[in-house]
């Protein structure tokens, strides 16, 4: 369990959440999970965004602010994308499960969305316990790209879990004080793949830095030709049907 008290929320309701998109409801494993789509002016990429949130029983919710930033950085790089509710979270059916039910409501959404863009690549990304969970989803070979911010390997056990097959970056706040940055620096150190690994001087919470996060975003992806533009204007299929 996170070494906080359960008062100091991931909520970031103090922020203004002008990407959203739609409000869908998805099936899932143990009940419908509630999510929000957000698209850009223009995709320019065959590909769609999938943002988990961090720990639900610290607040963790699709509205957390982290979150937040890196579902708008993807619609920056031309990317729609889709937040949803964990299991026992909003309006989504269900209780928490430690990341493993977890891990399968990802799964479930991953389905959801290959059947409304088929052929599209995925990027996953998640804050936290939501970085836990995106590390646990990976395997999914429909998952092209990674990112996981503030990777909590000192809070759950990541031993034994297959590593990314996908590209994976990692991003890190030096001055992280729930889940060190030596931690996480070290753990990668022992894996067998070498992900890209951004550091940022920031918390845990990425209070005053949220921009940093989308500036590594844009800096790293935005003149990546990777993912075949169509050059569509957004309708977000996701959430028809």
């Amino acid at each position: 369990m996170l070494p906080i008290d359960r008062t100091h929320l991931y909520d970031g309701k103090e922020l203004e959440l002008e990407c959203v998109g739609e409000r869908v409801f998805i099936p899932g494993p143990v009940g419908l999970l509630e999510g929000l789509t957000a698209c850009p002016e223009r995709e320019t990429r065959r590909a769609v965004a999938v943002i988990l949130h961090p720990h639900p029983l610290y607040g963790g919710t699709l509205n957390n602010k982290v979150v937040h930033y890196l579902s708008r950085s993807c619609n920056r790089l031309g990317i729609p994308s889709l937040r949803f509710n964990f299991r026992g979270v909003g309006e989504s059916g269900g209780h928490y499960d430690d990341g493993r039910g977890e891990t399968d409501d990802c799964l479930a959404v991953l389905d959801w969305v290959a059947q409304r863009r088929p052929g599209f690549s995925i990027w996953l990304a998640g804050f936290s316990f939501g970085a836990y969970v995106a590390y646990r989803a990976a395997r999914d070979p429909r998952v092209r790209q990674l990112i996981t911010v503030a990777p909590p390997v000192n809070l759950f056990d990541f031993t034994g879990l297959p590593e990314p097959q996908c590209p994976w970056m990692v991003i890190q706040g030096e001055s992280d004080e729930l889940v060190p940055a030596d931690a996480v620096w070290s753990w990668l150190d022992s894996l067998p793949v070498d992900p890209e690994r951004v550091s940022l001087p920031a918390d845990h919470f990425f209070h005053g830095r949220l921009a940093t996060i989308e500036a590594a975003l844009l800096e790293r992806f935005q003149a990546d030709p990777a993912g075949e533009g169509d050059g569509r204007d957004c309708a977000f299929e996701l959430s028809r049907g």
